[in-house]
């Protein structure tokens, strides 16, 4: 019964993660590409794309390895760029109480894509919700494995500019907040959000302004729970 489910849900959840696939395959072989021509073969892709699983993370991650910086600098330059991820966790407590076994798979999957997918998109009727967005964090890590893995592969006999493609993510959260804008009579969160943003951007900067953004949008969202709910 369990796998009649699962296959259900995967079918479900597939269609979903299509413009994630298209995005995370041509990131993940300009990465593939640069770890290559840096001097690591496709294991290194392999292993970090699995294990790492964290975009701009692993870009980093290429010339941390080339210079040989110390390993508590690592630790501290990944705390940085990925503390986001403490906001997508917290916004997620909810949703994955009951996932039991998957819990653990779950979070370490959960990049700002596959965030994005799961409040968005939900199962049709009859398919098992844990299962379907179970199905969307593993099909996105895939790709971005297919991706990273063939770009290391292809790197020493391809001349490639990776200049630019960073757009493709921007691209598809665009259409990801459109199609959240048509789906919710509210509008409200999405206002937030914007208005947020961009009054962080001019405070803060390009560089910096995402985690305090985070940061307010959490609490006015908080505060509004009631209301908005």
């Amino acid at each position: 019964m369990d796998k009649q489910k699962a296959w259900e849900a995967l079918k479900d959840a597939f269609p979903h993660t299509i413009p994630i696939m298209l995005g995370y395959v041509l990131m993940g072989m300009a990465f593939g590409v640069l770890l290559q021509k840096n001097g690591y073969d496709f294991i290194w892709a392999f292993f970090m794309a699995v294990f790492i699983y964290a975009g701009a993370m692993q870009f980093v991650a290429v010339g941390l390895l080339a210079s040989g910086v110390g390993i508590w600098s690592v630790f501290l330059l990944s705390l940085m760029v990925n503390a986001r991820q403490i906001f997508y966790a917290i916004g997620m407590l909810g949703a994955f109480e009951k996932m039991g076994k998957k819990l653990p798979y779950m979070i370490h999957a959960l990049t700002d894509e596959t965030f994005a997918l799961l409040n968005l998109k939900k199962p049709s009727p009859g398919i098992d919700k844990a299962y379907f967005m179970f199905f969307i964090a593993l099909l996105n890590h895939i790709y971005w494995v297919i991706g990273c893995v063939s770009g290391a592969l292809l790197g020493s006999k391809i001349v490639f500019d990776p200049a630019g493609i960073d757009f493709i993510m921007t691209a598809i959260f665009i259409v990801i907040f459109i199609e959240h804008w048509k789906a919710n009579p509210s509008h409200i969160p999405a206002l937030i959000g914007l208005i947020v943003s961009f009054i962080c951007l001019v405070v803060f900067g390009a560089g910096v302004f995402l985690l305090p953004a985070l940061v307010l949008m959490t609490l006015i969202l908080g505060l509004l729970k009631n209301k908005l709910e």
